[in-house]
């Protein structure tokens, strides 16, 4: 039985290409959405349609969702580096929330009652307290968490407004690969610790930035909490599910397992993991990183009946290494 079709935005790409998986997995059709600026095509599993444009071009974005029926949306596509926010903030404010505006008008004038947003940790800024609840202050510390913030306000009045509900996920840091190995983080140039730390394990990187040494930390380094990528996949199936459930109710929900590693407790376990020892470069602070982020994630345990599968960094480590290794003989 299928249980109708979702529209798949940034699709293509690292997380969004893993939420595909998830979704036709659960017996969900899937239509993606990725203009391939950062996505790629053969990430797209071969269930699901990809139409390859820009979800800011309203007419075939309305096209695509009255052609397929589209009952719900998981809007991935934007940008995500935080330290190029903070040098070109109008691309994330027209990618991230111009774009999304524009999504959710479509949403709205299709009726598309389902929209389920990729939110993240940076709304909160600095946290008062780690680890972080949802109620916590949002006051983000640059334009990559202000762009998605903008995003998470306007889908709350829009659902006050219109006969649609949403659930936005903040997520930490999203880790990993499809233990299947069918998909992976490919983008080169990327900047998460521990594709860049594998880059380094399999001979692609000379060394590993550590970017600053003196955060209020127990080693110095910034505390993370990692999260695998098909936990975060799962989450959003189960959020979509709860949606279609109780169609009068919207959530935001952190996404995160509730501890952090360090810079340099990951690369010791890459380290430990790979039998090897990468180099390691310490260097400043970057603009716009906090000492600590880590999810209270009482509230998603509590909402949703999902409960992490992979919360072992180890484990994590080696599905973003066998990924590694597989990408090495695509090119």
């Amino acid at each position: 039985m299928h249980k109708g079709k979702v529209l798949v935005t940034g699709g293509a790409g690292y997380i969004g290409s893993h939420a595909v998986l998830a979704l036709l997995d659960a017996g969900w059709q899937v239509v993606v959405i990725d203009n391939l600026v950062t996505g790629f095509a053969w990430a797209v599993d071969d269930r699901a349609t990809l139409v390859e444009a820009d979800i800011a071009d309203e007419a075939t974005v309305r096209q695509v969702m009255r052609d397929h029926d589209v009952v719900a949306i998981m809007h991935f596509a934007g940008s995500i580096i935080v330290p190029e926010s903070v040098t070109d903030p109008l691309k994330y404010y027209r990618n991230n929330t111009a774009a999304s505006r524009s999504l959710i008008e479509s949403a709205v004038t299709c009726g598309v009652k389902h929209f389920i947003f990729s939110s993240t940790a940076a709304t909160y800024g600095v946290p008062e307290s780690v680890p972080i609840p949802e109620t916590a202050p949002k006051a983000p510390i640059n334009p990559y968490g202000s762009s998605k913030l903008m995003t998470e306000i306007m889908l709350r009045d829009v659902a006050a407004a219109h006969p649609i509900n949403y659930c936005a996920l903040r997520y930490f840091n999203v880790a990993g690969a499809d233990p299947e190995g069918r998909s992976g983080q490919s983008t080169a140039g990327a900047t998460h610790l521990i594709k860049v730390a594998v880059e380094a394990a399999t001979g692609k990187r000379e060394s590993v930035g550590v970017f600053g040494t003196d955060f209020d930390t127990p080693d110095g380094t910034g505390v993370r909490d990692y999260i695998h990528v098909s936990d975060l996949a799962a989450a959003h199936v189960a959020a979509l599910d709860l949606l279609v459930e109780k169609p009068g109710e919207s959530h935001t929900l952190n996404c995160g397992y509730g501890h952090g590693y360090s810079v340099l407790e990951v690369l010791d376990a890459v380290d430990r993991v790979t039998n090897r020892t990468i180099e390691r470069r310490m260097e400043g602070r970057r603009a716009g990183d906090p000492p600590a982020l880590v999810a209270d994630n009482r509230a998603i345990l509590a909402t949703l009946p999902w409960r992490p599968r992979h919360d072992d960094l180890e484990a994590i480590i080696n599905d973003a290494l066998a990924w590694e290794r597989k990408l090495a003989e695509r090119d």
